[in-house]
């Protein structure tokens, strides 16, 4: 009976995590048809675009160790759903930006992204996502074969850009832009040789007690 329930929680973490990414964008929308985004709707979906999609990043980091910590191969898997519905949400903030705040206007973009220098992090983090999601599939996994991999380490470096874009951006409240910084500087240290064996010896005995 654990194991049936196990299985089923396992089978059931895929669904979670496509209506968990999506549900956030379902109530920005409604929000914009019932006229609820603040007396500033422009920079209200500027913030919560950019909000949602480092939080996806960071949960899409803490897959590979969650994973080995737990021994639970599944939540592996669901790295790259969380990564591309990040890449998402970058999208619209940057097309929130280009297009509605903006208007397409290449000189007032050009001098947002060069004067300005969180527009300029932003875009930066934004370029260093691309070639991830691009390459996302099992088609361009294995093309790439190992190179594949060190590709993708670009994930932190787009984490740390949108880390300070993040923070320039809030300016005065920086609580929540140094917990994102904690919590990426803890996965980052998470993926060094002697701290991964560590946690797996610790993770071997954690998951025989879980049912």
């Amino acid at each position: 009976m654990l194991r049936r329930l196990h299985r089923l929680r396992v089978s059931l973490l895929p669904l979670a995590v496509h209506v968990g990414s999506l549900v956030p964008l379902a109530i920005l929308l409604w929000d914009f048809a019932t006229d609820r985004l603040t007396a500033n709707p422009i920079q209200e979906v500027q913030l919560r675009t950019g909000r949602y999609a480092l939080i996806l990043l960071v949960l899409s980091l803490a897959c590979s160790p969650v994973s080995r910590m737990l021994r639970l191969p599944r939540v592996q898997s669901l790295r790259r759903p969380l990564g591309l519905y990040a890449f998402m949400y970058a999208g619209l903030h940057l097309l929130n930006f280009v297009a509605i705040d903006y208007g397409f206007d290449p000189g007032l973009i050009g001098e947002g992204i060069f004067e300005k220098r969180y527009v300029l992090l932003g875009f930066a983090s934004f370029l260093a996502l691309l070639p991830l999601a691009v390459t996302s599939t099992r088609g361009w996994m294995k093309r790439l074969g190992r190179n594949w991999q060190r590709l993708h380490w670009l994930v932190y470096l787009a984490s740390v850009l949108a880390i300070a874009h993040f923070a320039l951006q809030v300016k005065a409240d920086l609580s929540r832009p140094v917990l994102f910084a904690v919590a990426v500087t803890v996965l980052m240290i998470a993926r060094l040789p002697v701290v991964r064996r560590t946690a797996n010896r610790f993770g071997g005995s954690l998951r025989r007690l879980l049912p």
